[in-house]
């Protein structure tokens, strides 16, 4: 049985997940629960499963058991796969994923393009998005003239442009060095917070968990082996354990 509990609805709902890549079974019956405004960690080591199950979350992959929600809507049944587009989803990839050829505004607006946003409130809110992650006077830059910290910003602010109901992060400061990546990590768990975003956050670094999460949900071989709460004044979970400047 799946149980699990929580103060506020979830924000994302796991049961029964199960995926294989040929002979190996990547997630073996995966149920979680993610409490609306909780920031929660995936970590663990390489292969665990933790990216796969980001990937499934965000309509990349499609399980061959079990079911997601985001919130009331059912997202993943069976050979039913809402596509990614239509989950109300930012994401925040390890090697930023930026156009080359788009300006930083034209890479944050295209997911207020992609919702027919009108030309005024979109750039409206570019604007904003830019200017809480420090970057509010490089709109006319090209992804090339950015550092790594810099181009990483204008990722982030590409995923929360549209004020989408659930973040995911697949190792997205693993690419910088530690230094820029410690500023950052910081940067971003103050942003999430004032948010308030539901968000699924993949690491193998304990640290970066500890210093971005409500809680974490500790991966090894395809399981998830236990939750561990961080932060008192994140919403309460009680969950199953399945067999800025550079």
């Amino acid at each position: 049985m799946c149980s699990a509990l929580t103060v506020l609805p979830p924000a994302i709902q796991v049961k029964h997940v199960t995926h294989h890549f040929a002979a190996n079974r990547v997630l073996d019956d995966i149920c979680l629960q993610v409490p609306k405004g909780t920031i929660m960690a995936l970590l663990g080591p390489s292969g665990c499963g933790k990216s796969t199950l980001l990937k499934l979350l965000a309509g990349l992959l499609h399980p061959e058991a079990g079911q997601v929600f985001f919130g009331q809507q059912k997202v993943v049944d069976g050979r039913f796969s809402l596509p990614p587009e239509k989950r109300d989803l930012g994401m925040v990839f390890q090697d930023y994923a930026l156009w080359p050829h788009m300006t930083v505004g034209q890479n944050v607006s295209f997911p207020l393009q992609m919702r027919s946003v009108p030309a005024k409130a979109r750039q409206q809110r570019v604007l904003t998005a830019l200017d809480r992650v420090g970057l509010a006077d490089f709109t006319h830059r090209r992804p090339s003239e950015l550092s790594g910290g810099q181009q990483q910003r204008v990722a982030l602010a590409r995923a929360i442009v549209a004020e989408p109901q659930i973040l995911l992060f697949d190792e997205p400061l693993s690419n910088l060095d530690r230094n820029l990546r410690e500023t950052l990590c910081e940067e971003m768990a103050l942003l999430l917070r004032q948010l308030g975003t539901t968000a699924v956050y993949v690491t193998h670094d304990p640290h970066e968990a500890e210093a971005l999460a409500h809680c974490i949900a500790r991966m090894e071989q395809g399981a998830i082996r236990r939750i561990d709460s961080l932060d008192s004044s994140a919403p309460a979970i009680l969950s199953r354990v399945s067999p800025f400047v550079a």
